[in-house]
């Protein structure tokens, strides 16, 4: 009976990592395409040198294909790799090669790395590493250089949408000399003659935090051009 448990943990196991990595990416994918639309409250923070933001407060829409719209009074200062873009990039399987690499602890859940190259160019994400749950197949934490904004570090964690691959909270931590900002935050900060040594760092965070999911509920076109 011993025998017979520890053959059956080693098949689970080396099941799990003879997946190759567009297997396991095409998993991930499966999963992001499950939705076909829906709307969330975000609770947006900010923080990053050399300007002060106010926490705030949104209404994000999302329809297939790629139709994505913030509602909110106040600045919002919110990423759209880890949203629309790294989606799309991810989807046309044509368009990229994938390496698995090591794994690694994320959150407390376990996690592969895959490296996701783009094929020739054309493209605004030159390298993306994504820490895979390959049990959930959701993505972790993501590192994602593109052309427009330098690399963006993001961490993810999941509550009761995780079956659609949907997250709770997103932190991510950008690169202030090359990230885009909206053009009131960036005016802001070229105003600050004399910036104090907090001021030079190169790092800020803008923290998400997403509930109250309608999740394929159907969206009308109308939302999106107004």
């Amino acid at each position: 009976m011993k025998t017979l448990l520890t053959l059956l943990i080693l098949t689970l196991h080396f099941g799990v990592f003879c997946q190759t990595s567009t297997e396991l990416l095409s998993k991930v994918v499966s999963k992001i395409n499950t939705v076909k639309d829906y709307s969330v409250t975000a609770k947006v923070s900010a923080n990053i040198p050399m300007i002060k933001i106010l926490p705030s407060q949104a209404t994000i829409y999302f329809k297939q294909k790629n139709k994505f719209k913030v509602v909110s009074k106040g600045i919002v200062i919110l990423p759209k790799q880890g949203f629309t873009d790294i989606n799309s990039f991810l989807s046309n399987s044509n368009k990229h090669q994938s390496l698995l690499g090591d794994t690694s602890i994320i959150n407390s859940v376990k996690t592969l790395l895959i490296t996701v190259i783009p094929n020739g160019e054309g493209n605004d994400i030159v390298l993306a590493k994504l820490w895979v749950d390959y049990t959930r197949f959701v993505i972790m934490k993501s590192q994602i250089t593109s052309i427009s904004n330098g690399t963006i570090t993001t961490t993810y964690n999941y509550g009761d949408k995780v079956s659609f691959g949907l997250p709770s909270k997103m932190i991510f931590e950008i690169d202030v000399k090359k990230f885009k900002l909206p053009k009131s935050v960036a005016a802001d900060i070229n105003k600050k003659k004399n910036p104090t040594p907090d001021d030079k760092a190169k790092k800020g965070t803008i923290t998400i935090s997403l509930s109250e999911y309608v999740v394929n509920q159907g969206i009308n076109d109308s939302v999106f051009s107004k």
